[in-house]
């Protein structure tokens, strides 16, 4: 089984990553943050390394979902290989901030890899307002996430609304972070893992 979580960022995945793995036991596959060579780079100068960015994302999640497919237990990952393709790439393509040249070849890269794909057998996207991802992300305090641009922020969630909306690949569970808090509150971590096991139930038969 590959369950994967969803969401711009600030959202929680990792956090809910890692708390559905302990009351599961499930394997957890997490995204390349802490020993990513660009991210720092990016968040200085968009324009300049968010092709760079966007291929090692594209590689590194490839690589998950080639091991994922391989293993015989059940696992959970935080971020999807589409939410590069489908958000975060051509976000930065329509703002301006990576060059149509290198949005053509990424994309080609996607294709490629794609046709070799299937999409998670659980797909949990974790909803937040600007507000809500803002305070999270401010709460976190990464240093290179204090320059992270409103407008980035708001433009993604946007197309996540837009891709989520549309998402019929496989079964889909939407949580509304603004109005529960799965991280302090055991009760609003039962709500989910009730709804969770309601979507698994069927996908076990």
């Amino acid at each position: 089984m590959h369950i994967a979580i969803a969401g711009n960022i600030g959202s929680g995945k990792t956090t809910l990553t890692k708390l559905l793995s302990k009351h599961y036991k499930w394997d957890a596959h997490y995204e390349d943050v802490d020993t990513n060579p660009y991210l720092n780079n990016f968040y200085e100068d968009m324009r300049r390394w968010s092709f760079n960015l966007q291929v090692y994302f594209l590689n590194s999640r490839f690589r998950q979902i080639v091991e994922i497919r391989k293993s015989e237990k059940t696992v959970i990952q935080d971020r999807t290989i589409y939410e590069d393709a489908y958000i975060f790439a051509p976000n930065l393509h329509s703002m301006g901030l990576m060059s149509s040249r290198d949005f053509d070849n990424y994309s080609s890269l996607f294709e490629l890899m794609s046709s070799f794909l299937m999409p998670p057998d659980l797909l949990i996207y974790l909803k937040a307002s600007v507000p809500k991802l803002v305070s999270q992300i401010q709460k976190r305090g990464r240093d290179y996430e204090n320059t992270i641009r409103i407008d980035y922020l708001t433009k993604l969630n946007e197309r996540y609304e837009e891709w989520i909306d549309k998402y019929n690949s496989g079964n889909l569970l939407i949580i509304d972070v603004d109005t529960i808090d799965f991280t302090e509150n055991k009760q609003d971590l039962g709500f989910i893992i009730n709804k969770i096991d309601g979507e698994l139930h069927g996908l076990f038969k």
